[in-house]
């Protein structure tokens, strides 16, 4: 398989599109015939980012990756950063404000959803400039 790149436009603060990217790559992941476990994984972290790039970065861009070993995803946010990434890692552990709360987002399950379903994570944050985070889905 060559390699396949995708590249997805997140706006910032809107609900109504979350989840474009995700369902688009899941779609794609589908329609090439990738292990319905794959599609599952990849689908899952890379919602969970999606929904962060919009309540936390301020929208952002997703770059996809796809070759015969595994799929790449990097999320990048020009937001706030992560001031304490050990900290957003806890399960529950959220600064999403309360109106983000009331659609029912914010649980603080984001970053753990992410670092579960996907076999390597990496995240890069700088406070006052932003975040990436790289996260790895395994087809072998």
């Amino acid at each position: 398989m060559s390699a396949l790149h995708y590249h997805y436009e997140v706006p910032g603060d809107d609900f109504t599109r979350a989840g474009e990217a995700s369902g688009s790559i899941k779609s794609t992941l589908k329609k090439l015939g990738f292990d319905p476990q794959v599609v599952r994984k990849v689908a899952i972290a890379m919602y969970e980012g999606e929904i962060n790039l919009v309540i936390h970065g301020g929208g952002g861009v997703i770059d996809v990756d796809i070759d015969g070993e595994k799929v790449t995803m990097v999320l990048t946010d020009h937001g706030p950063g992560i001031p304490d990434v050990s900290k957003a890692m806890e399960e529950g552990w959220s600064t999403a404000p309360d109106n983000v709360r009331s659609l029912g987002f914010g649980a603080g399950m984001g970053l753990p959803n992410m670092k579960k379903y996907t076999d390597e994570m990496q995240i890069d944050s700088t406070v006052g400039v932003g975040t990436t985070v790289t996260m790895v889905v395994k087809l072998v």
